[in-house]
């Protein structure tokens, strides 16, 4: 099953449950027959465009909301268990835990940084905000030409329009919790 079925699937039966409706009052209310619908809900059929627009017609909703990625009520991620997104050896690994998603401005990354280590971050952009928790060790963080030592249990804040570095001056790994704010839209 492609990307877009499996949204379309999980979608439509996830609101069809919520307006407490059977396959045959949806069929009904959309001109789709049952057995359509029930294959696309199983994620056997592909559905045409003329197809997925009497659905949304038929239920009243966005053509966007039966094929946006579905919600996730809930998601554990264990960092260790990913692949990171950017490592260099000796230095730092930095893994995404949860990436900006439609229609949300906050992105979580864990950083670890080696002894003796540095990440260089690039900009993230105008209106762009960083807190950083510490989770293990102490790391140093440079921006907008201010160092800061933050210690374990520590919470830091600072804007990212900027590039900025992350230190590790100790003798042991310095872990953080890097949480993203891009507040443009508000």
């Amino acid at each position: 099953m492609d990307y877009l079925s499996h949204n379309v699937s999980v979608n439509l039966k996830r609101m069809r449950l919520s307006k407490n409706m059977s396959l045959d009052q949806v069929s009904e209310q959309t001109g789709v027959s049952k057995s359509m619908l029930a294959q696309i809900e199983k994620g056997t059929a592909n559905p045409s465009l003329g197809v997925l627009g009497k659905i949304t017609s038929g239920l009243r909703i966005e053509f966007q909301e039966l094929i946006e990625p579905p919600r996730q009520d809930f998601c554990l991620v264990t960092p260790e268990d990913e692949i990171p997104i950017k490592e260099r050896e000796g230095q730092y690994k930095v893994w995404n835990c949860f990436p900006y998603e439609d229609n949300q401005s906050v992105e979580i990354y864990r950083i670890d940084v080696e002894p003796g280590g540095e990440y260089v971050s690039g900009s993230h952009g105008e209106k762009t905000r960083e807190y950083l928790a510490v989770t293990d060790g102490v790391l140093t963080v440079e921006c907008h030409g201010h160092i800061q030592k933050i210690s374990k249990q520590q919470v830091y804040k600072f804007e990212t329009d900027q590039s900025h570095v992350y230190r590790n001056e100790g003798t042991k790994i310095a872990s953080c919790m890097c949480f993203f704010l891009d507040y443009t839209s508000r």
